[in-house]
């Protein structure tokens, strides 16, 4: 992993146990192995809705049979309490990454959405709160910006939101507020600017835009941009996650607690140049690929024009210093796509 000079020195000073929710998922995965690799105990809990059993299959292979001693894995769902309890058992640390993503989807089936995002989101604070957890560590979203149209965007300044899953997103801040104030819980809320990475599912109908191109790229099929292609994100690779997942639980200021961040790399990339870098990294494997253009459609509903985090404050209080450019990430993406979908 990128990255380990930060957290080398955090992390092996002890060994404290980690509850991951999603832990099947992308981002969940990846905090597993990296957690493991560091040489901590980690409880997982997922019920498989969207995450996958070949993602722990990779991470046990990654890891090896005596980091992998060190997990135990609970299949449940977050929308039940009794799940959410067993789980936090004996846990130091919640890394809370289980929800529904997808704008699109939210706008289908509003209903899932909320009682995942926001039901489960509440019994998991309930069981971290009975559990007596040291901190409670939650991905939050960009999404929460909504309408407002200033960049980049700070964490104070939130406009309306504009999809049920940006909703559900700033419910969880909220939540998690109220029960700093009313029970004494530390916790902190991550909100991510469109990460991308290794194992992050390139199907089905809502797959995040990097891996959905790249698993097209790769069956040499033209990828769909939505709009003009000058839509603009800050895209974060996943190492930066994992480090700000980590700093966020251990962290001994008092002052970084109970506060959102947001986390991102800090620079924009348009759809465009997205794509151009897509697929000049899988042309370097399939020069066929070079010759695809993509088609243009219609821009997608509760989508924002542009999109760019200010991280200073996550660096301030947190310590937070992503290591991995866009540029970087995409080499090693590219390569893990290639290697794995190829």
């Amino acid at each position: 992993m990128v990255g380990d000079t930060i957290l080398q020195d955090k992390l092996n000073k002890q060994q404290r146990t980690w509850l991951i929710t999603g832990v099947a998922g992308f981002i969940g995965s990846n905090l597993l192995e990296a957690l493991l690799l560091f040489g901590q105990k980690v409880v997982g809990l997922d019920n498989f809705s969207t995450g996958k059993q070949k993602n722990l299959d990779a991470v046990q292979s990654s890891v090896g049979p005596e980091a992998w001693s060190c997990f135990r894995f609970h299949k449940g769902d977050i929308r039940d309490l009794d799940d959410c309890r067993a789980a936090c058992k004996g846990v130091d640390f919640v890394l809370h990454q289980a929800a529904l993503g997808s704008v699109p989807r939210s706008i289908e089936d509003p209903i899932l959405t909320n009682q995942s995002n926001i039901d489960g989101f509440l019994n998991m604070l309930v069981a971290a709160r009975d559990a007596k957890v040291k901190r409670f560590v939650y991905a939050a979203s960009s999404s929460t910006y909504g309408d407002h149209p200033g960049l980049p965007k700070v964490e104070d300044q939130i406009g309306r939101p504009l999809s049920p899953y940006a909703v559900t997103k700033y419910v969880n801040e909220l939540y998690a507020d109220v029960f700093a104030r009313t029970y004494g819980m530390e916790s902190i809320g991550l909100r991510y600017f469109n990460v991308f990475g290794k194992r992050q599912d390139p199907e089905g109908a809502y797959a995040a835009v990097i891996p959905k191109w790249m698993g097209q790229l790769l069956r040499k099929e033209a990828p769909v941009v939505n709009g003009d292609g000058e839509t603009s994100r800050d895209f974060c690779y996943i190492d930066n996650v994992v480090q700000a997942n980590c700093l966020s639980a251990l962290s001994t200021e008092s002052s970084a607690v109970n506060r959102v961040y947001n986390i991102a790399f800090g620079e924009r990339t348009s759809l465009n140049e997205l794509f151009a870098s897509i697929r000049a990294g899988v042309a370097a494997s399939l020069p066929e690929v070079q010759t695809i253009e993509p088609h243009y459609g219609p821009e997608r509903a509760g989508d924002v024009r542009h999109s760019l985090a200010d991280i200073s404050l996550a660096r301030k209080y947190l310590g937070y210093a992503p290591e991995v450019d866009v540029k970087k990430g995409m080499e090693m993406t590219v390569k893990w796509y290639v290697e794995n979908l190829g």
